[in-house]
């Protein structure tokens, strides 16, 4: 990363390049669509990120939003939970994605406007005041963690704000958890995805809307199956047949 802060202007090109070497799993679109979410809040406004591992989208988040606009940053840093597959906690990474966290938002300009609160998501509720304007969850991918941080957290957005969800309809436990949470319930709208980043927007829905939002939703599931076949093919060592489904074997899908 390039160690010169961010531009002038914020611009979400450079943005990309500077995260590039960033250790993480997003994909250009998704880190548009934090680019855009974080764009849209208003001055004085809250934006929340629940799991930031090494900052990649905490950079994201920061060279967009709105200098009167606080950023906080929830991962406990514990070494758990890092990625695909990855669940126990080591004490050598947890400390390691701490220091490189802290000097990747450095690097990129945004260190002083980050508030990071090392903590596990259910723990951090006191050190975050209301309201919350945007939410982007990555945390816990397991569907208890899962489900809690999208209806405890969910439950603090402002009317009109936006919940993004990372690994949406490839996570079995996040995609279960969205069953439960989102799938028919009156309080979030679905928008769309990009890749397994879902965005939702806090509305009132009424029985018609309750309806075609769940429709709206059910119509990933196919996908979320092709996810979940391609996981079990390259856990079983048959990786090279993913290409039949139009997947890279060489990466995880997310």
């Amino acid at each position: 990363m390039t160690p010169s802060g961010p531009p002038t202007a914020p611009d979400f090109a450079a943005t990309l390049a500077d995260v590039a070497d960033v250790e993480g799993w997003m994909t250009d679109g998704q880190a548009r669509l934090l680019w855009d979410g974080a764009r849209a809040v208003p001055d004085g406004g809250r934006i929340v990120e629940i799991g930031s591992f090494r900052g990649r989208s905490t950079v994201v988040l920061g060279r967009a939003a709105a200098p009167g606009v606080e950023l906080v940053a929830i991962d406990p840093h514990a070494g758990n939970d890092r990625g695909p597959q990855e669940i126990e906690g080591f004490v050598d990474e947890a400390a390691q994605d701490h220091e490189v966290f802290n000097a990747n938002l450095e690097a990129a300009g945004v260190r002083d406007r980050v508030t990071h609160v090392r903590a596990f998501s259910d723990a951090a509720h006191a050190q975050v005041p209301d309201p919350i304007d945007l939410l982007y969850i990555d945390g816990a991918h397991r569907y208890g963690p899962a489900r809690a941080d999208i209806r405890d957290w969910g439950a603090r957005v402002t009317e009109g704000g936006t919940l993004l969800i990372h690994d949406s309809f490839s996570s079995i436990g996040v995609t279960l958890a969205i069953l439960r949470e989102l799938f028919l319930g009156g309080h979030w709208r679905y928008v769309g995805r990009s890749e397994s980043m879902t965005e939702y927007r806090r509305e009132r829905l009424g029985p018609k809307a309750r309806v075609a939002n769940a429709v709206h939703q059910a119509l990933e599931l196919p996908w979320f199956a092709r996810n979940v076949l391609i996981k079990v093919l390259i856990t079983v060592r048959l990786g090279r047949l993913t290409r039949l489904l139009g997947h890279d074997p060489s990466t995880w899908p997310y």
